[in-house]
């Protein structure tokens, strides 16, 4: 016996070519090429039993990626990309705590040589930032461990000289 019908996906030509774009180059996240396969899969008729054997996934899926889908498809794609709509929504939790421009402060206090900052050292340590990033009022208060955290996860966005000596702390 048939289970209830389905909400139709009707892909526009844009929407379809973009798919197939994404599913096929090889840049793409495996999560988002998946969701395009589910619903390009979807588009072609199949219902969510079907795409979640074809795709090996749990049958919840195909059925949360069509509605997520259907949900954003009054949306024009000069608004929200194909790729866009595949992505998984913000997390909740709480928010950042360091700013987008205490960031930058950081991220460029950590470039500049320890010595122009009054520093008698050659390289920053964990203590030595956190200590300067205090000093110049970017945050009230950080640990050494968490400010050299934080550079070491923007260090691919920093020069390729180390910018913090591993103390072991």
């Amino acid at each position: 016996m048939p289970g209830p019908k389905l909400p139709e996906i009707k892909l526009s030509d844009e929407e379809r070519q973009g798919l197939e774009k994404l599913v096929r180059r090889h840049s793409t996240p495996q999560q988002i090429a998946l969701r395009g396969r589910i619903i390009l899969a979807a588009a072609d008729g199949k219902n969510n039993s079907q795409i979640a054997r074809e795709l090996g996934v749990n049958r919840e899926t195909p059925r949360l990626w069509r509605n997520r889908w259907l949900t954003l498809s009054p949306i024009s794609l000069d608004d929200l990309s194909v790729e866009e709509r595949l992505e998984d929504l913000p997390r909740p939790g709480a928010p950042p705590q360091i700013t987008a421009d205490q960031r930058c402060q950081i991220e460029a206090m950590a470039c500049e040589d320890p010595e122009d900052s009054g520093r008698p050292i050659s390289h920053w340590t964990a203590r030595e930032i956190a200590d300067e990033i205090i000093a110049r009022g970017i945050l009230e208060t950080i640990s050494p461990r968490h400010a050299a955290r934080l550079l070491k996860r923007w260090r691919s966005q920093t020069p390729s000289d180390p910018v913090l000596v591993d103390t072991g702390s």
